[in-house]
């Protein structure tokens, strides 16, 4: 396997971790370096996140990534849940083990956020064309089931095979955008529901990832 430089953790996400791959379907790769120390120390600093060397494949510099994950960005979370691990260092399995510091009851708002960004998105080319992106609605459902989950549970959720024939039949065209929109809407309030009943603290712990990050970063000087 071909990974960038220092990575820490390489992981597959996307429609293999969900359970809703088809045949030819990509393999969305994404992962975590963590740039030696001594690297910051000059003007020109390490980047904050890389393209490739794969096809589908991205990676964030581990502080990057803890600043995206404690803002609840969904994307970002689903690295540290996916069942699919190519590549740990003990870093890597550190940083996994403390996922859970990273949770707070402000994944409703971001989950949320993103699914209703998806939804105007796809009801503005709808109007504008006439034509629905299958896909990207089909992921906002997706989100928004995602995002109760955790709430109610405390894990972030991937795989969606409970749901994979309705999922993919709105992939595919085959419900038509009133229905997709009436199961959103329903799904915004169960959203609602389980923030309100969410045991999640209202803030992530960010001092647990400040001693992580700090540590990865001692470590960095040898």
């Amino acid at each position: 396997m071909t990974y960038p430089p220092h990575t820490i953790l390489a992981v597959v996400v996307g429609s293999r971790a969900y359970g809703l791959d088809e045949p030819g379907s990509d393999y969305d790769r994404r992962g975590i370096f963590a740039a030696p120390t001594r690297d910051f120390w000059h003007l020109d600093k390490p980047p904050t996140h890389l393209d490739g060397p794969r096809e589908e494949q991205f990676s964030w510099e581990i502080e990057r990534f803890c600043t995206l994950a404690l803002q609840a960005n969904p994307t970002v979370l689903e690295v540290l849940w996916s069942p699919l691990v190519e590549h740990a260092t003990s870093d890597g399995h550190e940083l996994r083990a403390a996922r859970h510091a990273f949770l707070s009851r402000r994944l409703a708002d971001t989950y949320g956020a993103y699914a209703r960004d998806q939804l105007k998105r796809v009801a503005a080319r709808q109007s504008r064309t006439g034509e629905t992106n299958h896909k990207q609605a089909m992921h906002m459902i997706r989100l928004l089931l995602a995002g109760a989950h955790v709430l109610r549970t405390g894990e972030v959720l991937l795989d969606v095979t409970a749901h994979r024939d309705r999922l993919l039949t709105i992939k595919s065209g085959g419900v038509d955008w009133a229905s997709v929109v009436s199961w959103s809407d329903e799904l915004l309030n169960d959203l609602a529901d389980a923030q309100a009943a969410s045991t999640l603290p209202d803030e992530p712990d960010r001092a647990t990832i400040d001693t992580l990050l700090t540590g990865v970063r001692e470590r960095g000087l040898r």
